[in-house]
């Protein structure tokens, strides 16, 4: 299949990707040595293990699968045209063990012991238990109109009323992504799946890898509002059966400096996996035909 590379659905792509989230090596010589590094970072694995499962980090890789949707926008298509074939392809690329695997290795080299301990310590409190099972039931819901319908309603409710409940979950928004890497990442996984997209001969470019980042970059403010209110539509869902003082104290936890370090990291590798997955499928795609006349 060869299209040309059309200018609508980047925009859309990148919201849709940007609301569904919220994104290697070893060398021993000796044997003994070689032993003992392989039982050190088995229990280092263990670790790690627990660690996604406590914080819920597993399931928000899981459901990076859901954004796969976006894919065919960011190439004027949608899913459907490929009919039932889209859902085996996205399967075959999409494989949780293999996003799985790909996060413990990244995090098994950066993460330090201290901040896992930290998030630990937080998500397996009592409070960060019902956290973590709200937003893994937010992270899997797949009706993303119904949600969204649902998250725009609460913040308008919330505001027609005097309350600081606003206030608290743009706290929360603003701590989880200290570094502001989403509109960054969200280039970053347009430009990696059209250039993969590019060379496997899905559709036709003809600007090289400069131009394409700064055609994506146009409309930047636009994209960063849609964004922001994406997120507080997002979190008014996730959070809508927590009090208000159960919001803040989330939020005080998220500014805290350990766990901003750990949430930088958490989004770094979460892109970092998605943008691996969507070169993949931009591979995968070559081997497709649309399933009916575009």
């Amino acid at each position: 299949m060869t299209e040309q590379l059309p200018n609508l659905g980047f925009k859309q792509a990148a919201r849709n990707c940007m609301y569904r989230l919220r994104s290697l090596t070893f060398a021993v010589t000796l044997l003994p040595v070689l032993l003992f590094a392989h039982l050190a970072h088995a229990a280092d694995r263990e670790r790690l293990e627990a660690f996604l499962e406590v914080t819920g980090f597993d399931v928000a890789l899981e459901s990076i699968k859901l954004s796969a949707s976006s894919a065919p926008n960011m190439i004027g298509l949608e899913a459907e045209a490929f009919g039932s074939e889209w859902t085996r392809l996205t399967q075959d690329v999409f494989v949780v063990d293999v996003m799985h695997d790909l996060a413990l290795d990244i995090l098994g080299e950066t993460l330090s012991d201290d901040l896992l301990d930290h998030a630990t310590d937080f998500y397996a409190g009592d409070l960060g238990k019902r956290l973590v099972v709200a937003e893994n039931d937010s992270h899997l819901e797949e009706d993303e109109d119904l949600k969204r319908e649902m998250g725009d309603a609460i913040v308008s409710g919330l505001q027609t009323i005097e309350g600081p409940r606003l206030t608290y979950l743009n706290r929360l928004i603003t701590a989880s992504d200290s570094a502001d890497t989403g509109i960054r990442a969200i280039r970053e996984v347009q430009v990696r799946f059209l250039m993969a997209a590019a060379g496997a001969g899905v559709i036709e470019m003809q600007m090289e890898e400069p131009d394409l980042r700064e055609a994506l970059s146009e409309g930047e403010d636009e994209l960063r509002e849609n964004i922001a209110v994406s997120a507080l539509s997002g979190a008014a869902f996730t959070y809508q059966s927590f009090s208000d003082e159960e919001v803040l104290e989330y939020a005080k936890a998220l500014e805290d400096k350990n766990m901003k370090q750990v949430y930088d990291l958490m989004n770094a590798v979460q892109y970092e996996i998605m943008a691996n997955r969507f070169e993949a499928l931009a591979v995968a795609m070559s081997r497709l035909q649309p399933s009916q006349e575009l």
